[in-house]
């Protein structure tokens, strides 16, 4: 069988439940609900360290964090092994990136010279931007700074579209599209998206704060508006690989770097350890290996750590041995899963939002109203902290340098209202949740040492917030 295209769609801070085929009625996602209909859909898929820069290099290198050295944001990737990239280069495909980096650190609007590129030749990028409606880029190895047309993810499509219909039938390709929203800001998407979601009908999930539901309200429905605009994006490239005939033969990867808290548990942004947090979509279609007919894998967790090494699995392409992910391929065509079912989430140095009681404007306008008492509860939640976890697909449990600190029985508590720690009707489920983390803690070399050891280790500079400072 000759070789498929790779196409990955990759998303920033779109949470699992913010798709309608995740059971969110209010979202709309027509296109994308198509597609899960017709892929492989990963219902445990998790985001191993769900913050942008260590999980889009995790991503990117099927690494561990530990390996790769990107713990925080805005720090420099020094790659140690073959990329995902070059390793579809060397089994013959061309390679492509359009859109947002962001694991370069030579400045957030700089360019990103060709040997940071990790492999990528047709190269429209830029490292970092959230200004959607105003978004540049640098395009091959032009130093020269070119603007998207209008809303970025609109155009980014349409080069992606137009990179698909100049490559049909020539040699396969691997092309990552990665877009910037549905990330904050939440309220720029074009007009006629944000006019589909009125804040006051948004339905909001049982783990928001009364004290936070209209901001929450007020931020869903701007995020929804980005989804809708995202997933219109979706069909368009659909569309774009039926009219040239390449449908059939296009592996097709649709997932996110992390997800959003959005007011659950009263929190915003990510960095946290719950779901809405560290769970993402993760859709593979395939039609000429995988059939059309939908399936939901839901007995085994997949980490965004193991998504290259599957898809070079899919494609028979030969995966790097520096790559320490999973390959899932056999699992998506029906066979067992390559792993124990569980992935291991962490935070190895707490920053930005994590760290500060601000994370959003429209939070911090409600903690200003809020009684002492409440406002205290609240911030005790945004105490950002380093942690390990697990997550299975039933539990989930996490460890603070404190020791035990979350356990949720997802099964019969999905909006994680009811922590169990210390509870003595669970205390033997959690000790061989604890076992089990050591236990994959141990083999990964990870000894849960305080965020500072790492920041040493790694020679990066921190404020007051625990963030790397950014510049350009």
């Amino acid at each position: 069988m000759k070789r498929p295209n790779v196409l990955v769609l990759f998303a920033d801070q779109w949470r699992a439940r913010a798709t309608g085929f995740d059971g969110n009625a209010q979202v709309e996602t027509p296109h994308l609900d198509a597609l899960a209909d017709e892929s492989v859909q990963f219902k445990h898929a998790i985001a191993g360290v769900p913050v942008c820069t260590p999980s889009r290099a995790c991503f990117l290198t099927g690494q561990t964090a530990l390996t790769h050295g990107l713990i925080v944001n805005d720090v420099p990737l020094n790659m140690r092994g073959t990329s995902a990239a070059e390793a579809f280069k060397a089994a013959g495909y061309q390679t492509a990136y359009i859109g947002k980096w962001h694991i370069n650190n030579h400045g957030r609007s700089n360019p990103v010279p060709p040997d940071r590129r990790l492999g990528f030749d047709y190269w429209k990028a830029l490292e970092c931007t959230h200004n959607y409606n105003s978004s540049f880029y640098y395009e091959g190895d032009s130093t020269e700074r070119r603007v998207w047309d209008g809303y970025d993810a609109f155009a980014q499509t349409k080069d992606a579209e137009r990179y698909l219909r100049e490559r049909a039938g020539s040699a396969p390709f691997f092309l990552t599209l990665a877009w910037g929203p549905p990330h904050a800001p939440y309220h720029t998407a074009p007009d006629e998206y944000r006019a589909r979601f009125n804040p006051d009908e948004i339905q909001l999930p049982p783990n928001v704060p009364a004290e936070v539901e209209a901001a929450a309200r007020r931020d869903l429905a701007g995020y929804y508006a980005h989804c809708a605009a995202l997933d219109d994006c979706v069909g368009s490239l659909l569309q774009t690989l039926r009219e040239t005939g390449q449908d059939e033969n296009t592996l097709l990867l649709f997932t996110s770097d992390h997800g959003d808290m959005l007011g659950s548990q009263g929190l915003w942004k990510k960095q946290c350890p719950w779901e809405e947090s560290i769970r993402v979509p993760f859709l593979l279609r395939y039609p000429a290996k995988l059939g059309r007919e939908g399936r939901i894998v839901d007995d085994a967790a997949i980490d965004l750590l193991d998504a290259m090494p599957t898809l070079l699995g899919l494609a028979e392409a030969d995966i790097p041995n520096t790559m320490e992910g999973a390959d899932f391929s056999a699992c998506v065509q029906g066979g067992a899963p390559p792993t124990d079912g569980a992935v291991v989430t962490a935070c190895y140095h707490p920053f930005g939002q994590w760290r500060a009681d601000d994370g959003c404007p429209s939070l911090g306008e409600y903690l200003r109203r809020l009684d002492e008492e409440r406002r205290a509860d609240i911030l005790k939640r945004k105490a950002g902290r380093e942690y390990r976890g697990l997550r299975t697909p039933r539990y989930s449990y996490v460890r603070s340098l404190d020791g035990p600190w979350l356990l949720y029985d997802l099964e019969n508590d999905p909006h994680q209202l009811n922590n169990l720690i210390g509870s003595p009707e669970v205390a033997e489920v959690q000790g061989e949740l604890d076992a089990w983390l050591s236990r994959r803690l141990e083999a990964r070399g990870d000894a849960f040492l305080p965020g500072q050891a790492y920041l040493e280790e790694w020679g990066y500079q921190v404020n007051a917030h625990g963030t790397v400072p950014y510049t350009g």
